[in-house]
């Protein structure tokens, strides 16, 4: 006799609970619980959705999580009791406190409004479970137990944290690129990736005897080499490469070989011994930027003042100096994706201008280099002040900037008359306001290469090259400094280099503000 078949249920042997990857940055999530289970589910959700828009109600809230709230912009905490119209406009419900009737309760409004909640340990009282995540770069897995046992998917995840290597992360990125330029339909592209990752999974087959070191082992697959590149990629390089050649063509006839030799013995007599301070100022300008992430030009800039570099020649020399970084700085976040297209367009254009506006000014007062330079001085001084209070200012209160367009502007003015302050000015403004430092990082450092540049050009065309030597000994120092930079980046302590970096600022602009003046 046949029967109807049994519903399937949450409580059921298998688990029939549906994975989903949500975008908490385009929803709103209210957790209600600000004690150590509010903490760890505010926790959970910031670390894999930085951007998440949050809102936190309790009677009482961690320190912990008010130091977490200052970090991120977009949660909001209200330190009251809940109410129902907190329910209004929000997406999702995490319910995190220790009394079970106010859970009970908060769960049945939210259930009458069709939004879906998560109780703490109560699964039976839960639309869906947090899981316990195992990430490798953009390689996310979620772990559940169907609310069986949170211990054993935190296990689960700590054996697949061993096991999958970092490199996944490179592999993913190579197999976009190669999905990108496969040709077929999708049939054809599923078969074609099959192929290509199925090395991947393969297993040695041992049962005949053969131990796994007898087989013989899988070649490296060149995943790059396997890309084909469209016929408008290779229409470019072919019209770039004929556009070289008759560029190539032209230099050598117009300029031969002789003329180029002449020309480069007139610069080889020019160079004297004062370039060896020029490199030694790039080497701890650059020191100090790969250590700390900032203070390349007002470190080289104090520098170059202190040997008797005139102000306009120094900015002029540190901002060409800057180019070679904050191009290639730029260009590492741009490919990261660390940049923030809106937040890029809304500084660029404003921070060029400034920084043409302040070269400008400062080429023009060249005549009254004995009242700039004590301004200069005064300057840096007091971004010598700003590094010391970033390195001990534990947490900021987030003041957002709505015009974002007066302070580029004012960073890059600032940055050409003073010769640095462009990071320490607008990134620290921003960050301070609650913005990522990820993103604010990587949109001010890109920025910062149309800054320098517009600054560089502008000092050329009113006060000529005759700085090169300068720029030289900067970027010389520059690349020596650069690797060793980057090891002493892991080993020194940044809060430390900061305030003695601070410090050293001071004191030599100080000394530069006396020695003018007496």
């Amino acid at each position: 006799m046949l029967t109807e078949p049994k519903p399937l249920t949450a409580t059921d042997q298998e688990n029939y609970l549906f994975p989903v990857f949500l975008k908490l940055h385009e929803l709103h999530t209210l957790i209600v619980g600000g004690g150590l289970v509010g903490e760890e589910k505010i926790s959970a959700v910031l670390r894999n959705s930085p951007e998440a828009k949050v809102t936190l109600v309790a009677t009482q809230i961690l320190p912990q999580i008010k130091e977490l709230a200052e970090q991120h912009p977009y949660v909001i905490l209200l330190e009251r009791p809940y109410l129902v119209t907190d329910l209004e406009g929000k997406d999702l419900v995490i319910v995190a406190t220790d009394d079970k009737a106010l859970n009970r309760q908060i769960k049945q409004e939210a259930k009458a409004r069709k939004l879906l909640a998560n109780v703490a340990d109560t699964p039976d009282e839960c639309d869906f479970y947090l899981s316990s995540i195992v990430q490798k770069g953009n390689l996310k897995i979620a772990i559940s137990t169907n609310g069986k046992s949170p211990t054993v998917a935190k296990r689960v995840k700590e054996v697949l944290n061993e096991t999958f290597p970092v490199e996944l992360e490179a592999v993913l990125v190579n197999l976009q690129q190669i999905r990108n330029s496969l040709k077929g339909d999708f049939a054809e592209k599923v078969k074609q990736l099959n192929n290509i990752t199925s090395v991947l999974v393969e297993k040695p087959n041992t049962s005949e005897g053969v131990t796994p070191a007898e087989l013989p082992k899988h070649a490296p697959i060149p995943l790059i080499p396997h890309i084909k590149h469209s016929w408008r990629y290779r229409l470019i390089v072919a019209f770039a490469c004929l556009g070289l050649m008759i560029s190539g063509h032209l230099l050598f006839s117009l300029l031969p070989m002789d003329t180029i030799g002449v020309y480069a013995r007139q610069a080889a007599q020019q160079v004297d011994s004062k370039i060896l301070w020029f490199m030694l100022a790039g080497f701890v300008a650059q020191m100090i930027d790969g250590a700390l992430g900032m203070a390349y030009g007002v470190s080289a800039s104090t520098f170059l003042l202190t040997v008797g570099v005139p102000p306009a020649f120094a900015s002029a020399s540190v901002h060409a100096s800057e180019i070679f970084t904050s191009g290639v700085s730029g260009l590492m976040h741009l490919r990261f994706r660390n940049v923030n297209s809106k937040l890029f367009k809304n500084l660029l254009l404003p921070g060029v201008i400034g920084a043409i506006l302040g070269a400008y000014v400062l080429s023009s007062a060249e005549n009254y280099v004995f009242i700039i330079k004590p301004l200069v001085a005064l300057y840096t001084l007091f971004l010598g002040g700003v590094i010391i209070k970033k390195a001990l200012k534990k947490t900021t209160r987030r003041k957002p900037i709505r015009k974002l367009g007066i302070l580029a502007t004012a960073g890059g003015f600032l940055d050409s008359v003073g010769g640095g302050g462009w990071g320490p000015i607008v990134s620290s403004s921003l960050i301070a306001s609650g913005r990522s430092p990820l993103y604010t990082i990587g949109s001010v450092n890109l920025a910062e290469f149309f800054v320098s540049l517009a600054s560089s050009l502008t000092f050329i065309t009113l006060l000529g090259f005759n700085h090169w030597q300068v720029v030289a000994g900067l970027v010389l120092g520059g690349v020596v400094a650069a690797p060793i930079a980057a090891v002493l980046a892991r080993k020194l302590p940044i809060k430390t280099m900061m305030i003695l970096v601070g410090l050293i600022v001071i004191i030599v602009s100080l000394r530069n503000i006396i020695t003018m003046l007496f």
